[in-house]
């Protein structure tokens, strides 16, 4: 089971809010004097991903993007002691692990986020040690399936055996990619409109059926 974090597993930015943390990453790079290195649609980002990816674009594998990196590792961090649990994660992501699944976490947030949030819910074991994330490769974000292929290389996992837990287009793609079976989350009607645009086939508003079908015998993959 790979599941992405932001979304299936928490809100992340439930309470420190990633429009925030955008401006002020924007607001970093202006008093760098590297303004100009952001489009007017970059630098209006609600998103600090997208902030990040323009800057490794443009400058990859720099100590800039090393510290962009950092500095938004370190804002997810405090992000992650608001972060909101999504609905039914906590008892599926157990359920799972108890009936002899095992699982990993492809995110394209920093894996020290995962872990930390993680450990706050008791459910690190469940994962540990196989926790993929973002690094200073920032070409290895999703929908590269990179974290993908090394959560199933280390769990020895063939793909078309594994399932992704994903709610972005991103996420879809990635599986694609790496030849994994695709099931959607989608927490509202637009996220939900958007999975399927992308050619999301199967799509869930909440985990809980998911639970309620793993609890019945009916759904160990």
């Amino acid at each position: 089971m790979l599941w992405d974090f932001d979304g299936p597993i928490c809100r992340l930015f439930a309470g420190h809010k990633a429009e925030r943390v955008a401006a002020e990453l924007v607001e970093w790079l202006e008093l760098q004097g590297l303004r100009g290195l952001l489009t007017d649609p970059e630098r209006e980002t609600l998103d600090p991903q997208v902030v990040l990816r323009a800057v490794g674009r443009r400058h990859p594998g720099s100590d800039l993007v090393a510290e962009l990196e950092e500095r938004l590792t370190q804002e997810e961090l405090r992000a992650a002691a608001s972060a909101l649990p999504t609905a039914y994660a906590d008892p599926l992501i157990r359920t799972w692990t108890a009936v002899g699944a095992r699982l990993a976490v492809t995110t394209n947030n920093s894996p020290r986020v995962a872990r930390t949030y993680l450990e706050t819910r008791g459910l690190t074991g469940c994962f540990a040690p196989h926790l993929y994330g973002r690094t200073q490769q920032l070409h290895h974000l999703k929908p590269d399936p990179h974290c993908l292929n090394r959560a199933l290389s280390a769990m020895g996992a063939a793909p078309a055996a594994a399932l992704m837990i994903g709610d972005s287009a991103s996420d879809l793609d990635a599986a694609r990619e790496a030849g994994v079976p695709f099931l959607g989350y989608a927490r509202n009607a637009f996220k939900e409109k958007r999975l399927r645009a992308a050619g999301a086939q199967d799509v869930v508003r909440s985990l809980e059926p998911l639970l309620r079908l793993l609890r019945s015998g009916r759904f160990v993959r």
